[in-house]
């Protein structure tokens, strides 16, 4: 079980201590430090690792949204705050989720659970990056029913699971059914280009057309983004320079 490092920013202490309670009960969570103004917080992280921070918007002097614009690597940013109308603004500094005040335990658990697997599909998908050796061939053999089946990377507009086999629509050969799984496919394909951001679909970052808030389109095909997997989607965006 990996342990999450965590943060709170607040600059209401009835809210601090409800965030540590909330935190205490949740096993891979520790709560490393506890700040009633974002100007020590921020300070803080420039040192220290830090994996998730709960963060107040409506603070004095230096505001939630004055940390997201100063901070250099960004943790996952859950915003807790009264005001809903922030949701937007949040969503524009790319946080990984929003709690309305008050806070439920239920809504907390769902939200920290789903940040949970994101850092664990961060961490795998970087240990794979740097395990996997320089691509020799620019295609790969799908097993189908009867054969195998040779398909260029380069041909594979999307792959989507079925439950048992995987479909790989493809620009030239039309849609290939593979009885290979879900995870044995996705490590046979190049790391730098492919992607998942759903869990039933593996696309190629460079076949998108146009990308919107939960989906993506690929050849007229509107792709869905998961939710679990739109936090991932976005640092994949960051680490090739497109946003």
């Amino acid at each position: 079980m990996r342990i999450i490092k965590c943060i709170t920013i607040d600059d209401e202490p009835l809210a601090l201590r409800q965030m540590a309670t909330f935190i205490k009960k949740v096993d891979f969570l520790q709560l490393e430090k506890e700040f009633d103004n974002a100007i020590g917080a921020l300070n803080y992280i420039k040192s220290h690792e830090v994996d998730i921070v709960f963060l107040d918007i409506e603070m004095d002097e230096f505001s939630g949204l004055d940390f997201l614009e100063s901070l250099q690597s960004k943790p996952y940013i859950i915003l807790t705050t009264a005001y809903d109308h922030y949701a937007l603004k949040g969503f524009e500094y790319h946080v990984a989720d929003y709690l309305l005040k008050p806070i439920s335990y239920t809504a907390f658990i769902k939200s920290v659970n789903r940040i949970y697997d994101l850092i664990s599909l961060n961490k795998n998908k970087a240990t794979l990056t740097n395990t996997v050796q320089e691509q020799i061939h620019d295609f790969i053999f799908l097993k189908t029913e009867y054969k195998l089946q040779k398909v260029k990377f380069t041909d594979i507009l999307y792959i989507k699971s079925m439950g048992n086999y995987m479909s790989v629509i493809t620009q030239n050969s039309g849609t290939i059914y593979t009885i290979m799984n879900f995870k044995d496919l996705i490590n046979l394909l190049p790391v730098e280009d492919f992607i998942r951001i759903h869990k039933s679909y593996i696309i190629p970052f460079s076949r998108i057309n146009t990308i919107n808030k939960s989906s993506v389109e690929i050849n007229g095909e509107m792709i869905p983004i998961g939710e679990s997997y739109r936090q991932l989607f976005i640092e994949y965006m960051k680490t090739r320079g497109f946003i």
